[in-house]
């Protein structure tokens, strides 16, 4: 169908610069979107900003042209494509989106459907677009990677999650810490990420400053069961390999072209790779199944059972308060999700 006919406000980036480069990002006017069959129009009211936008600002340069980042959005539906069912106009939302398709830093913005769920009802759009991205990659890590039950009684043992005050690691703890019955291990080392980690819900804390082995073996003695992985895995699989049980299992998201995986063969250790991006760069069947997991998650939200992982908003969805947000991603310092909020309208 026909959306809106018109330009809007966007934050895009013509060439792979710097960061502290006011030209990293800036802010452009594009035309309105037009939505397919199976898309929704979305009026973007608050945004989240994820390792994979720096990332993808370093590393993949436009060539001039302007390219808008962004994979974590709320905002409320205007239009629906000819073939989509799930939403109506007026819905409050909240999803993600899909690596290979324009970003959500702009006031509107396409996406398939079946990669969107209605927004947490608690929650207000800045909170709820702290938690699309992080939510499906936890949840698919956990739940189908690993192959965790979602019964409180299914799986006992020990699961170790690093960074578990970053975005990811702090829904991972959320969710193991809820849905399963596992003893949930973090790692932080600042007073600041051990304080956030123990509030999303670990058990115990451990510091990857230090070596891991002899601090998780006093609160594990028995060994580790699982470990979700989401940065230095490259340097931590020996440790991994030292920590787990036999047939223990590891998810990873981090980024590396080679690993030593060798060490995990004698304990008949699983290594798995998990990007949420998965289903919508390869067009998989089950797609719809991120609609379900937002779904799931918004009902435990709503329930009291998890928590946005939102701790610092920049103001209004803007280059400068992008740059700002992007500098903060870069340092490694970020505790929780950075958020940003509306256009100024």
């Amino acid at each position: 169908m026909k959306g809106n006919a018109g330009r809007m406000r966007a934050v895009a980036y013509r060439k792979s610069l710097p960061v502290d480069d006011g030209e990293s990002l800036v802010d452009v006017e594009l035309p309105v979107p037009e939505p397919g069959p199976t898309d929704l129009l979305v009026r973007v009211e608050a945004v989240a900003v994820n390792p994979v936008d720096y990332k993808t600002r370093q590393g993949s340069d436009p060539g001039g042209e302007p390219k808008v980042l962004g994979w974590d959005a709320a905002g409320t539906v205007v239009a629906t494509g000819d073939r989509a069912e799930l939403f109506a106009a007026g819905d409050e939302v909240y999803y993600a989106g899909a690596l290979d398709r324009p970003g959500c830093d702009s006031q509107y913005h396409v996406v398939d459907e079946r990669l969107v769920a209605r927004k947490p009802a608690t929650l207000t759009f800045t909170e709820a677009a702290a938690l699309p991205l992080t939510s499906l990659t936890a949840w698919e890590g956990l739940f189908e990677r690993l192959g965790l039950r979602r019964a409180p009684l299914e799986r006992t043992g020990a699961l170790l999650v690093t960074a578990a005050a970053g975005g990811v690691g702090s829904m991972v703890v959320q969710l193991a810490g809820a849905l399963t019955a596992l003893t949930v291990i973090g790692t932080a080392s600042r007073p600041e990420t051990v304080e956030f980690a123990r509030r999303m819900g670990a058990h115990h804390l451990v510091d990857h400053h230090e070596p891991l082995p002899p601090q998780v073996a006093g609160v594990a003695p028995d060994g580790l069961d699982l470990v979700f992985s989401t940065a230095g895995t490259d340097r931590n699989l020996p440790a991994y390999a030292e920590m787990l049980r036999p047939f223990g299992g590891i998810v990873a998201i981090d980024d590396h072209d080679t690993l030593p995986v060798g060490v995990l063969k004698p304990k008949g250790i699983s290594f798995h790779w998990e990007l949420m991006f998965t289903r919508s760069l390869f067009g998989t069947p089950d797609q719809i199944a991120q609609h379900h997991i937002l779904t799931q998650v918004a009902r435990l939200v709503d329930r009291g059972v998890l928590t946005t992982t939102a701790t610092r908003d920049l103001g209004r969805i803007d280059a400068a308060h992008l740059r700002e947000a992007h500098r903060i991603m870069e340092s490694g310092t970020a505790v929780g999700k950075v958020t940003l909020t509306g256009f100024g309208d």
